[in-house]
């Protein structure tokens, strides 16, 4: 039998590096140990057969807004909603149906770090490309990441860098690239920023197709000193410098820690090394296996789409069939968090922020619909005791309080009431 601090471990790999269990999983990594569950859990299947089920979404170039106020424009927008709406849920079915969710879970921590709105950017074109560059690139090496996301398509235009000139640099991006994305802030100084905005340009968008060009004569390539070194830089040149600094060793496992194990302790100084070669994968597995795994103090809240995700994989719902797409976008916004939407470049809340009255509501509401339309068969014709472990095996939670033990095992409570119960309890709406 698992002990207290298996149970704890195994739950933090199963939700933090994935999006929770599916049915069965939970219990199965418990009888198969930490060892076994961390092979699995932090694992890449070159085929997953949760994935091949996921139909890919092809998108067309929608091109040039037509004149508002004509059938035409109506037509349009109505297509780019359905575009926007068939992406989010995409990746949402992604999440939801894979059986190694670790790839998924790092391209949804990489979106919120490149954080870009569809908001702005409103082609879903684009913003696919991007999705894909952040999957590719997931778990390979942050130096060829970062190579291509400076001259992504959707990051450059919802960061002004589009028709970013010599003689008319925008510093949005070189800003933003520096303090958010690669070094931190206290690691540059304005005269960088000026100077890596040089760098950054001459690269033009095609909004609509997320198609990228280059024109040299448009690109500033005169000696710029960044950092303190002195060169002509074209922006992939540039990045790789950045990349190669110690500032951003520490900056990235730092993020890297406090998204995956605690907003509130120092990051110890043991995981630096295991970045130094800028191999993100080599980095997750050194966090995942950091003895801080077994650490009772470190639970993190979940943020929504983390929550809906998981409610989803065990209630075995695929998003995109729901009765309505609509609605469960509705859902996600009251709570704060829909796909593709970051409120700014600075990406989402993170653990406690997400943990209040307003939301609360907004949860049980949401819940109680994702019941309606989940498989309860793990709970069925179960009460007392035996529902209480089924539901621990069955959530992936690894001890429950004895406030939400009452609940459960309250006989005059239905089987959906106990599961909306749960699934709102702080045990699993907290990774503990």
């Amino acid at each position: 039998m698992a002990s207290t601090l298996e149970k704890l471990e195994i739950s933090r790999l199963i939700n933090r590096f994935g999006f929770g269990p599916k049915p069965g999983e939970f219990a199965s990594l418990l009888a198969g140990g930490v060892t076994a569950a961390r092979s699995k859990i932090l694992g890449i299947n070159a085929l997953d057969s949760g994935l091949a089920g996921v139909v890919e979404p092809r998108f067309i170039d929608l091109g040039n807004f037509p004149p508002s106020n004509t059938p035409e424009r109506v037509k349009f927008a109505q297509d780019m909603r359905s575009q926007n709406i068939d992406l989010q849920f995409w990746w949402m079915d992604r999440m939801v149906l894979a059986d190694v969710g670790l790839q998924e879970r790092l391209t949804w921590f990489w979106h919120g770090h490149w954080a870009t709105s569809i908001g702005k950017v409103e082609y879903a074109l684009p913003m696919k490309l991007q999705n894909e560059t952040l999957r590719q690139n997931a778990l390979g090496n942050f130096k060829v990441m970062a190579r291509t996301m400076v001259i992504d398509p959707a990051l450059m235009y919802w960061l002004d860098s589009n028709g970013s000139v010599k003689g008319n640099a925008n510093e949005n991006l070189s800003r933003e690239f520096m303090e958010l994305f690669t070094l931190g802030v206290g690691n540059y100084t304005q005269d960088d920023v000026v100077a890596l905005a040089k760098a950054f340009t001459g690269w033009h968008v095609d909004r609509s197709s997320g198609v990228t060009s280059f024109d040299a004569k448009k690109h500033d390539s005169s000696a710029l000193t960044i950092l303190g070194t002195t060169a002509s830089w074209d922006a992939q040149a540039v990045s790789d410098f950045i990349v190669s600094t110690s500032a951003n060793a520490k900056f990235i496992t730092d993020r890297l820690w406090f998204r995956f194990l605690s907003t509130s302790t120092p990051k110890p100084a043991d995981l630096e090394p295991s970045f130094v070669d800028r191999d993100i994968l080599k980095a997750v597995i050194a966090l995942a296996t950091h003895k801080s795994m077994q650490d009772p103090t470190l639970a993190q809240a979940k943020s929504p789409l983390e929550w809906f995700v998981g409610i989803c994989r065990a209630l075995k719902i695929t998003p995109s069939v729901m009765q309505n797409r609509a609605q469960v976008i509705n859902y996600l916004d009251k709570l704060g968090q829909v796909p593709f939407l970051p409120p700014n470049v600075g990406g989402w809340p993170f653990d406690s922020a997400w943990i209040n009255l307003s939301t609360s509501q907004y949860r049980v509401a949401f819940a109680s619909y994702l019941v309606e339309q989940g498989d309860l068969t793990p709970i069925t014709g179960l009460f007392g005791l035996q529902m209480q472990n089924a539901l621990q095996n069955w959530l992936g939670i690894p001890e429950l309080s004895m406030r939400t033990k009452a609940v459960i095992r309250n006989q005059a409570n239905t089987s959906k009431q106990i599961l909306i119960s749960a699934l709102c309890a702080p045990e699993y709406v907290v990774s503990a």
